[in-house]
């Protein structure tokens, strides 16, 4: 499905920790301000490049580390739970996690297809699913709310069965638990193959805050073959510059200052960017789209609503795919972006680029997904010398 050398690339994700004792260190970032989007391709110390499938899988694990560290919190998988026990019955998966003594339980339900005797790939549906699955892919429903709790309120942080095992002080923000929870999802299915889930052909899916939960499992959870983040504006696939940049122009777009004042996606880390200047920030959302490289990433956008600033999204899946590029898989990021819609509508006209998606990662059907298709008057390239002074360089 990928171009050969894309394997030793997914191999390497894989295995972070041991990369992660190759990689130039990351240094005081104290004062780093950079007003464009940071080049994928040059580590946070500023002059070390990314040459070689290795380099990128120590930039890939640097990014990691300073988005744990600066926006999403941590990810406590290093060492793994102590103890996962999973049992099966009709449609349900129950898994209970034990760590540092206590044990909390989730139980995902699968909705399988109605005929085939699997096993069949599947789509986890962060909090469900808005776009239309086809016949023959089972639904993994993952109630993200019960992990972690994300009403539009500070008040909500650090509530959730994730918080219950790790401590309400967890430094993890409910989108990093979603992610999590994921992850054990996926440990679960491996040992379960009366599940009847082919494990090589599973995706995440989830529109509006929980697209931004699905983009953040697709990057954090490298068995995921297909990611498709539905209208997940800023904390999605937005990045958090331009975001800023489109507000000053006049049009009412969520910014990093305000996500940060109504809900608990991310770690209060993130805070002391958000309340000064994102331009501090050394990585953007760009990297977060990059990280799910050179896996499926199909980016469901809707220009109807300002707020989840469509062309911040636009711009920065655009710098993303420079990953995509690099590793020789370009075609495997696409972008959609339809005029006004109902939020969290799945237009008909967006169907057959879905279904190429689909049929290509979970179906392993030759399709064209060369997709970057705006209906805004707007255009995004790399490099430019506003947003990603930067160029692409071919990985060896």
């Amino acid at each position: 499905m990928f171009y050969p050398t894309l394997q030793a690339v997914l191999a390497l994700c894989l295995l972070l920790p041991a990369v992660r004792a190759q990689c130039p260190a990351i240094p005081d970032l104290a004062s780093y301000n950079n007003t464009a989007l940071p080049d994928l391709f040059t580590f946070v110390d500023g002059h070390t490049k990314v040459l070689t499938l290795d380099d990128w899988a120590c930039r890939r694990a640097e990014i990691s580390t300073l988005m744990q560290i600066n926006e999403l919190g941590t990810l406590p998988d290093d060492p793994p739970p102590e103890a996962l026990d999973v049992s099966f019955s009709e449609d349900t998966l129950t898994i209970t996690v034990t760590e540092g003594g206590k044990s909390i339980t989730f139980a995902p339900t699968i909705t399988y297809p109605t005929t085939g005797t699997g096993p069949f790939p599947a789509i986890i549906g962060m909090g469900g699913v808005s776009i239309p699955i086809p016949s023959g892919i089972a639904i993994i429903n993952f109630d993200n709310e019960a992990m972690a709790n994300q009403d539009s309120s500070p008040a909500s942080r650090g509530v959730g069965l994730f918080f219950d095992l790790f401590g309400s002080d967890a430094s993890a923000g409910a989108m990093m638990a979603w992610a999590w929870a994921v992850r054990r999802i996926m440990d679960a299915l491996e040992r379960t193959p009366a599940a009847k889930i082919n494990l090589a052909k599973v995706g995440v899916s989830g529109c509006s805050r929980d697209g931004k939960g699905a983009l953040v499992a697709g990057a954090f959870e490298p068995r995921l073959v297909l990611t498709i983040p539905q209208e997940s504006g800023s904390g999605g696939t937005d990045s958090w510059r331009i975001s800023d940049y489109v507000l000053s122009t006049g049009i009412l777009t969520q910014t990093a200052s305000e996500i940060v004042q109504e809900n608990v996606w991310l770690s209060t880390n993130f805070d002391q960017f958000a309340n000064t200047s994102t331009d501090r920030l050394p990585f953007d959302h760009h990297s977060l789209g990059a990280m799910v490289a050179p896996r499926g990433l199909f980016v469901i956008d809707n220009l109807g609503y300002d707020w989840l600033g469509p062309f911040s999204s636009y711009g920065a899946m655009v710098a993303a795919r420079a990953a995509y590029q690099a590793l020789g898989a370009t075609d495997s990021l696409g972008i959609s972006q339809s005029p006004n819609h109902t939020h969290c509508e799945f237009p008909d006209y967006q169907q057959d680029q879905l279904s190429a998606f689909i049929d290509k990662f979970l179906f392993d059907q030759p399709t064209d997904t060369n997709i970057d298709q705006t209906a805004g008057n707007y255009t995004f390239v790399v490099p430019n010398a506003r947003w990603a002074p930067w160029r692409v360089p071919k990985l060896i």
